[in-house]
This record gives structure tokens, sequence and C-alpha cells, in this order.
């Protein structure tokens, strides 16, 4: 690939105030050829100019290669240059750093990587990176998202497809137009100066708007063995038959097992839920990155034997158990993840980067994460929740949408009894339920050391000043996804004391600080991906001496985002009923409701924090 000798590798001025305003690196040039020379073969070229503006940007540079026995580095040069284009360093490929592609956690893992490891000295600098890599295996040809992502300005971006083969390419184009991208040919196109982009809060994922070429052979080569792929339901059958077909032989003495576990169980899902709880019980997490193409699940006598897996090996393996027992399950690939991401329905490709297990139930189903032995049976909340996953089945693929928590399932219950005294310190008895994707007992709380315990009620409540944890317990029904926490907690100083007057904020235990930036010119739409419902009441006691002199009075907000109430009663008997509901709805909006959205979150910041007035009679 040949590199102009008119390329600039100094940091413009004129580039930075425009197109890389918002940016903490710049792509200058990005040119990428691909070959595809058979089903089994094809030479990716890559020419990449990136100057980095500061260090955030770093590792855009992005000056490195994978490799395993499928794929050989013919070229890897790079050079980088300082801030007037002057050259710094050329290092060849013998300069890049060699290493297993570990992630830290894996115990098996046949890729390599080489890497420029640069250490910048100041900013901004520039990185011009070439490489050719000669690769057998075709079944991830790459995609071409020519803005890349937040804060990266493009100056000019090209992708171009050879194929010199008969056998027939998908092509996805995604929200090209909307950046005035130009096709110049069948396989080939250019983008020119896009500008960073900035995130805006409760926006949409970058990748549902940002521009996208995607390809895929239909036939195909995955380390060796012949894939077909025309559709999801094609690619499920070869997946089925050529990854998953001889995977799940187990020994007679664990199906022996398992079936006695379950012998008293009168449904399906009943066994299951005892299988899964055995998996729990018998096996951990270890990323295991061997296999065709990270694809391939090991095989389910060897995790049963080792008590280890990754997410493909343990889900298979549970499907192994599940077979064993009667009960029909099918292996699944998602994308795993708190923000959400669906499988492509109208494009079939190797997508996806985890594996879970699902149950047919009538006409829904139960997904399982067979990686934590912490989460309750069917529980995917925040991690792989209403998103398009591929589930596998011995006729083929199939798209299904995993399970939605609505607004009214994902539950913060707080109660509490407040004893307040004349000095405005109080101690008090707290139970916080949670629920659905608020659901707490699958963040290891437990498990914690006590400090951390502490400290994590300490950030919770940290309008409160020099609180005092005296003492928690938990209560973690998987049964019923429901995890309680029992708080007992006091505070020296909680109101303020002005002459005989006490100024109270009685929401002790919820209040919210946060609101939304405001932004000038709003450019996303509002998209709320979850919904939630808090619920508070509390008993705030107060100590003889003390009388109300003033109360907020009851609010109501309702609007296409949620609702907002809260109230405070006196109850006669120096007691007072503080009760507040806060359900924010899942939804998409246009980009002209952002301050509306902002407006209302300002108002439960503002009621949230209301305040009573208490009399202290006669004061000392």
């Amino acid at each position: 690939m040949n590199v102009s000798a008119q390329t600039d590798f100094s940091s413009n001025i004129l580039e930075k105030a425009t197109i890389g305003k918002n940016a903490n690196a710049l792509v200058k040039i990005n040119d990428v050829q691909i070959h595809i020379q058979a089903y089994n073969k094809m030479l990716v070229k890559s020419h990449r100019t990136v100057t980095i503006y500061n260090e955030s940007g770093d590792y855009k540079g992005q000056a490195y290669e994978f490799y395993d026995e499928t794929t050989k580095i013919k070229t890897l040069e790079a050079t980088v240059y300082n801030a007037n284009g002057e050259k710094i360093k050329r290092f060849k490929e013998k300069d890049f750093t060699d290493i297993a592609a570990a992630d830290g956690i894996s115990i098996y893992n046949d890729n390599r990587v080489k890497y420029l490891k640069y250490a910048a000295v100041s900013y901004p600098y520039t990185i011009d990176y070439i490489s050719e890599v000669e690769h057998k295996m075709t079944a991830f040809i790459p995609s071409w998202s020519p803005l890349e992502e937040h804060y990266t300005g493009v100056v000019k971006s090209s992708y171009q497809i050879f194929n010199e083969t008969d056998v027939p390419l998908a092509i996805k184009e995604e929200h090209l137009e909307d950046f005035g991208i130009t096709k110049v040919g069948d396989y080939h196109y250019v983008a020119e100066n896009l500008l960073a982009i900035k995130p805006e809060s409760v926006s949409p994922e970058f990748h549902t708007y940002a521009p996208r070429v995607k390809v895929a052979m239909q036939t195909f080569d995955m380390k060796g063995v012949k894939g077909i792929n025309t559709n999801w339901q094609d690619f499920g059958k070869w997946m089925y038959d050529s990854l998953l077909m001889d995977t799940r032989s187990l020994p007679e003495s664990v199906k022996n097992e398992v079936r006695a576990l379950t012998k008293d169980a009168t449904t399906d899902i009943e066994k299951a839920k005892i299988v899964y709880e055995y998996l729990q019980q018998k096996t951990r997490y270890i990323s295991v990155q061997v296999g065709i193409g990270g694809w391939k699940p090991m095989l389910a006598e060897d995790v049963d034997k080792l008590s280890y897996g990754d997410c493909k090996g343990l889900s298979n393996y549970t499907k192994a158990l599940l077979d064993a027992v009667g009960v029909p399950s099918y292996y699944a690939v998602i994308y795993g993840g708190k923000n959400i991401r669906n499988f492509d329905s109208e494009f079939s490709a190797t997508e996806g980067n985890h594996a879970v297990l699902t149950i047919p139930n009538g006409d829904d189903y139960i997904w399982l994460e067979c990686t934590s032995q912490k989460t309750p049976f069917g529980h995917v909340a925040n991690f792989t929740d209403d998103r398009d996953a591929l589930i596998i089945t011995p006729e083929g693929g199939k798209i299904v949408h995993t399970r939605v928590y609505d607004a009214k399932e994902s539950v913060l219950h707080t109660t509490a009894e407040v004893n307040l005294n004349l000095n405005g310190g109080f101690n008090s008895q707290v139970q916080i339920k949670s629920y659905g994707s608020q659901y707490r007992g699958d963040e290891g709380l437990e498990d914690e050391l006590e400090k951390d315990q502490k400290l994590r009620y300490k950030d919770l409540w940290d309008n409160v000043n020099d609180l005092n944890i005296e003492s928690f317990q938990f209560t973690n029904n998987k049964e019923e996804v429901v995890f309680t926490e029992d708080v007992k907690v006091s505070a020296k100083t909680y109101a303020s004391k002005t002459g005989n007057r006490l100024i109270v904020v009685p929401n002790v235990f919820n209040k919210l600080s946060h609101i939304p930036p405001r932004y000038s010119k709003r450019t996303m739409p509002v998209e709320i991906d979850r919904g939630f419902l808090d619920k508070d009441e509390y008993l705030i006691h107060l100590e003889e001496g003390l009388e109300v002199e003033a109360l907020q009075a009851p609010v109501t907000i309702e609007n296409k985002f949620g609702t907002y109430t809260m109230s405070i009663e006196d109850l006669g008997d120096g007691t007072l009923k503080y009760k507040r509901k806060l359900q924010i709805d899942k939804g998409l909006y246009p980009k002209e409701d952002y301050n509306t959205y902002r407006d209302f979150w300002s108002s439960i910041s503002k009621y949230d924090n209301s305040k009573i007035v208490l009399l202290i009679k006669n004061p000392n």
C-alpha cells in the first residue's frame, strides 16, 4: 500500500478547530482494502494516520494486529511524528511488542498480538501505521465504521473490497446518507470531514446512528470448517451441525446424578431450577479463547471434569445437563452488556460477544445466565435483557427477543423508622427491597468485606453527614428474586438548627442529587432504555419537645417520562409519615423533548430536597 508523500503529519490548527473540535483524536487517513482471494483466504491492507490530542486519545493510535495459526502478518510498521510533523521515530515489525492476547482471566488462549508500545512525551503527536495481514479464515470480514466512536473526528476514511471469488457477498449499509458518505462502487466507500461527536445524556447508543458498512460471505471458512450463511436460519443450522453437535457428551455418572436430583420434580421448570443450582454450585467462570474462532464451546465432559468454563462452555454444559433430564433448551448467542445491543434480524453474520441458554416456556422463553454463581434462575436484568438474540435449534437459527423488565417490576422499595432528637440527630432502622432491574442480590454485596459494605451505604446516603452504619443484614430470596437489606444507622447531626427551630429534609434515604446537563443545542433524541419504580415510606418519630411548624404541601407531577408524587402527613402523637414515588418509563422521544425531560428531573430534585420546620419547645 503506497503512502502519499503529500500526507500532512502535523497537528493542523484549522483541523483541530473544525473537524476535531470535540476530539481526543483525529483520523487523518484510514484506508482499508480487503482482497477476498478464496472462500477461505483474504488479505487485509490498512493504512492509518491518526493525530492524538491528549492522553484520552492515546488508544486511538490502534497500531496492533492479532494473529494465530490462521493469520499471518506480512507487513507491520509505524512512524511517530511530533506536532510540527517532524519524525520522532520509525518502528519496524521487530520493534512491536509480541504477547499472548490474554484478557487477564483466560486460562486458554490461542491468539497473540503485536502492538506498538509508545509512551507519548508531549501532545499532540501523530502515528502513521501500515499493515498487511493474510487470513485463512473469512468468517469475520472487517466491517467499516468510518466515524468509529465519540470524541473522534475523521478527515478521510475509505473502504474497498476486491472479491476475487464467485462467492456472493452480503452487504448492509447503515446511516451513510446521514453523514454524506460517498459510494464510489459496489464495494468502495469514502467518508470525508466527519466532525467529532460528543456523547449526550440519555441518548441512543452510538452504534444505532453511526455510519457503518457490514459485509459477510455466503460461503466462509472458520478455522478449517466450511460455513454457509445466506440467512439466520442457515447460519444457525451451520452452528448447530458444525460447532455444537459433538460437544455435549457427559459421563453416565453425571447424568445419573442430575436425574436423581430431579426425580421428584413434576415440571420441566422445576427440573431446570435444580439443574441451574447444580451448575452454580459446581462450576465457575473462566474465559477460554480457543476453539473454532473462539466460537466452538469446550466439551461438556471437560467442563464437568474441570468445573470451569467460559460463557460458551458453561451454557453448552447446562444444555447437556438439561438434555439428561429431558428438559428442552437452546444454546443462544447474544450481545451481553449493560448497554442494550440487538442482533441485526435482517443481516446474518458472526455477531455477538456472549452465550446464554434459553428454555422454551409456552409461547415465551426463560433465559439463563450460566456464568454467574449469584444470579437467580431466569434473571437477566441489566446484562442480556430486552434485546434480540440468536437461538440455535436443530432446524437452524432464530432471532428471539429476551425478557423486558417493566418499570413496575423494577422496584426499589425503601421503608424506614426514623427517630429524630432535639439536637437534629437521628437513629433509624432502614429496609430496602429490590426487584427486577433494580435487584441488588447479584452485585456481590453479600461477599464484600464489612468495611466495603459500610462504604457502599455511606456512598448511597452521602446526603447524611457523619453517618454511622451500626449493623446490617441481607436476605437474598432467589426464588422470588427479591433482595432485602436491613440496615441500622445513626447520625449525630442531620437537621439544621436555627434558633429554636430544626430544618429537616424528610427524604433521608433516597434524595435525588443528579440533574441531567444543560445543552445549548441538543442534537440527539432522548432514549430511556430501562424503566424503574422507586417507592419510599418513612415514619419519622419526633422526640418529645419537638412540634411541627410547617410541612411541604403534597406534590404530583405527571408527564410522558413518568410520574413523581411526594407527601408528608402529620399522624399526631409526634409522628410524621413521608411518602414518595418516582416512576420513570422506558421510551424514545425527539430531541425537542430534552428540556422538558431535564425540567422534570430538576423538579424532582427540588421536591426531594424540600424541608419541614420543627419548633423546639423550651430550648436550652
